[in-house]
């Protein structure tokens, strides 16, 4: 008998061409962002010479293919471009992770040819996306949405308001969820690409939040704005399955933006404890610290994991509605457990500004909140689990 060769790469090895974005995300963090964050961070605001480096760079259109002017590249790409970029500062992370892993796979996935040769070229070297599905009485519940659209000749007609909405002050096109009819429920969402300058359609206030601060979080008027025919992304009435199917690929994209603060935390952890002295010796001598920096990095590895496995699997396009959740959940567990530990191990210096390690820590706090809190995580493992 002939043995075959099996044997498969580790999940942590990287292609080819995921190893050399990976460290052109990584530069680019490094020599570009970095000297921009604590000035971003205090005037809540993206750099808008930044934002163009993103379309530049190619950072906004990994996975549109060529023939939109797009990268052409690959889901896993998006995330390690994702992660390296987070591990300097989640805003901007978070800023390109929208664009990658929602608006332009809703697009990749739902679009006709002739929403694709409309709105791709443009997502992949000039205009930002916003994806707008949360309302104030629609969070958790996704679908219990006010937001309405009436059918009006070749438009619709949408009213409402959206809460909580990222990239809003950059985006120039924004895929609104509204029903067409409250009452059949899920059955009536529809999916439409709005524009800015769109009669009736404002961005309005701007969130003063936590963390992640120099991402826009803001709230979306729709006054009687004529959305034309033509702007509906997927079937009329099938919003939700557009909805529900991207934000499952989104959360893998959180998961990155989570590792990527997670990282950052175990690398200033190593580097402050072997700098700081105590006792006549580094702190990192001490077996209580080393320890504890062992801790962090099995935490991390594990997280990685899960999070590289979840976009393995949907590159493959095998189930992974599970792995997803399960990436979300831990992740972002393990992004807040790190920063925690971090400020922990810098002591008072931890928790002043003049350090980074307590803008991880506000940072973190995110990923147990949006697109989807780490309680509906558990309840979709736990169903999928119970089938």
């Amino acid at each position: 008998m002939t043995l075959i060769d099996t044997k498969m790469p580790p999940l942590t090895k990287l292609t080819e061409d995921e190893q050399m974005l990976k460290e052109a995300a990584a530069d680019f963090a490094d020599t570009v962002i970095q000297s921009k964050v604590q000035e971003m961070e205090e005037a809540a605001k993206l750099d808008p010479g930044l934002i163009k480096q993103f379309f530049e760079m190619g950072l906004m259109g990994i996975e549109i293919p060529e023939k939109y002017q797009g990268g052409g590249g690959t889901f896993m790409m998006s995330i390690v471009a994702i992660e390296q970029i987070s591990r300097v500062d989640a805003s901007v992370g978070v800023f390109m992770d929208v664009q990658n892993t929602l608006v332009n796979n809703a697009f990749l996935r739902w679009g006709s040819d002739e929403v694709k040769e409309r709105f791709l070229p443009q997502l992949a070297t000039e205009k930002v996306g916003a994806y707008c599905l949360s309302e104030a009485g629609s969070g958790s519940d996704a679908f219990a949405l006010k937001c309405s659209a009436v059918e009006d000749g070749d438009s619709y007609v949408l009213n409402g308001t959206k809460l909580w909405i990222t990239n809003a002050n950059e985006a120039d096109i924004f895929l609104v969820f509204a029903t067409l009819d409250p009452g059949a429920g899920y059955k009536g969402i529809t999916a439409f690409i709005v524009e800015r300058g769109m009669e009736g359609f404002s961005v309005s206030k701007k969130e003063n939040k936590l963390g992640i601060r120099a991402s826009s979080t803001c709230e979306l008027l729709l006054e009687d704005v004529r959305v034309p025919k033509e702007n509906i992304l997927g079937e009329v009435g099938k919003g939700y399955k557009v909805a529900i199917e991207t934000l499952n690929e989104g959360r893998i994209g959180i998961g990155a933006q989570m590792i990527g603060i997670a990282q950052a935390s175990l690398d200033a952890a190593l580097s402050y404890t072997q700098e700081r002295k105590q006792f006549g010796q580094a702190i990192s001598d001490f077996q209580g610290v080393q320890f504890q920096l062992a801790r962090m990095a099995t935490e991390l590895e594990m997280a990685r994991l899960l999070v590289y496995n979840a976009a393995r699997l949907k590159e493959n396009d095998q189930h992974f509605l599970k792995e997803a959740a399960m990436a979300k959940y831990y992740s972002s567990e393990v992004a807040e457990n790190l920063s925690s530990m971090a400020i922990d191990l810098y002591g008072g210096y931890g928790y002043v500004k003049e350090y980074p390690v307590e803008k991880y820590y506000r940072d973190s706090k995110i990923g147990k909140i949006y697109e989807g809190t780490s309680n509906m995580q558990l309840n979709t493992i736990a169903k999928i689990l119970l089938r």
